[in-house]
């Protein structure tokens, strides 16, 4: 039986080389881990945050083109009445527009020069808000109430 040759200590260094070699490019390093995990948590952050102001452009949006058409509804509800029903008042929209609110303030038109002022000239403020105040239109207008 022949005898097996000793490794020489080149060949035992190669060995080692190659295993060493083969173990450090098998897989990832903890901070290539660490760095790739803090590059995603900054993306994901970057998107809630946009996803976020999304819906409240959106909620904003609707608000702002829903306030116009109630403020003229209510304009259109005080036309309505004669001249002598014209109050200051607020409320709600009902079910209908849940989260709505409008005031409204009627009052007598004061100019400078008090013999210019028509009698019957009224400035009617009215405003829209929605949830407690957070978003809110204002709208005046001015009209002619004959008697």
């Amino acid at each position: 039986m022949p005898k097996a040759k000793a490794p020489s200590p080149v060949d035992r260094r190669e060995q080692v080389q190659r295993y060493l070699t083969c173990m450090t490019s098998a897989g990832f390093t903890l901070l290539e881990i660490m760095v790739c995990l803090s590059i995603i948590s900054i993306v994901l952050v970057a998107i809630y945050r946009m996803h976020s102001q999304t819906l409240l452009m959106n909620r904003s949006t609707q608000f702002y083109t829903t306030a116009p058409m109630l403020a003229q509804r209510q304009l259109t509800e005080v036309e309505m009445n004669t001249p002598s029903d014209f109050i200051d008042g607020a409320g709600d929209f009902g079910d209908e527009y849940t989260g709505y609110r409008w005031s409204l303030v009627v009052s007598e038109v004061v100019l400078s020069e008090p013999e210019a002022a028509p009698e019957n000239l009224k400035r009617i403020d009215i405003k829209i808000s929605f949830n407690q105040k957070e978003l809110v239109y204002n709208l005046r207008t001015y009209r002619y109430l004959p008697q």
